[in-house]
């Protein structure tokens, strides 16, 4: 391995695998929980449903519209003074945090919201004349019928973020972004940009096998 790559570090290069890993399972996680409330909220208030609100709708779509169409790396600069705040730093894997989750969480709402659009509207009229209350049919009805999509919105999501992290470590956020950047590109190094690069694509052929596979269980279609 040594001979084939030998400007590589394989301690460096584990360690921020480990970081890329850490940014990608906790960004995940805040996106789904963030996201998923967001694209409920989205769907609720719209024409027609539970909670139809036309300002309430109109302010969220607008949240999550604007937050959607900033560029990722535009995003991490606009949000340096609330990651200086909450972080304290701009280098390293937590800083990276805030842009990942704001970046992603209303891309993911949006999926959601569409596969909240894809349950028949028989099933939640059936369940409304059955006496339901509204938590009942969200967390009864609305949640399982669209969790195949769910879950495959996520999956999309959580491949989109792996990328994401390879940005934001341009700017100094850890990871394999920050490697291949620092140690690969500017260096020189080209094997290292190679073996940062190999690595991602094996993170994400895996959250895809597992998306895919998790999806494939729960779908009883």
């Amino acid at each position: 391995m040594n001979n084939l790559f030998p400007n590589v570090d394989w301690a460096q290069m584990w360690a921020s695998t480990g970081e890329t890993l850490y940014m990608t399972a906790i960004a995940v996680l805040a996106t789904f929980i963030i996201g998923l409330f967001l694209g409920l909220a989205l769907f609720l208030t719209g024409k027609g449903n539970l909670w139809e609100n036309k300002f309430f709708n109109f302010v969220i779509a607008a949240i999550v519209n604007i937050f959607r169409s900033i560029p990722f790396i535009i995003l991490i600069i606009l949000l340096i003074p609330l990651t200086l705040f909450l972080v304290g730093s701009m280098l390293g894997a937590n800083a990276a945090l805030p842009a990942l989750i704001i970046g992603a969480a209303p891309f993911y709402a949006r999926m959601v919201e569409i596969a909240l659009r894809e349950v028949d509207k028989g099933v939640i009229e059936a369940a409304k004349s059955m006496g339901s209350s509204n938590s009942q049919i969200i967390f009864k009805v609305l949640i399982p019928e669209s969790l195949p999509a769910l879950i495959s919105g996520i999956t999309v999501t959580s491949i989109a973020l792996v990328g994401y992290t390879a940005m934001a470590g341009v700017v100094g956020a850890g990871g394999l972004g920050n490697l291949a950047f620092l140690e690969g590109f500017q260096r020189t190094q080209n094997d290292v940009t190679f073996v940062a690069t190999v690595i991602i694509l094996i993170i994400v052929f895996i959250i895809q096998l597992i998306g895919d596979n998790v999806t494939r269980t729960i779908d009883k279609r």
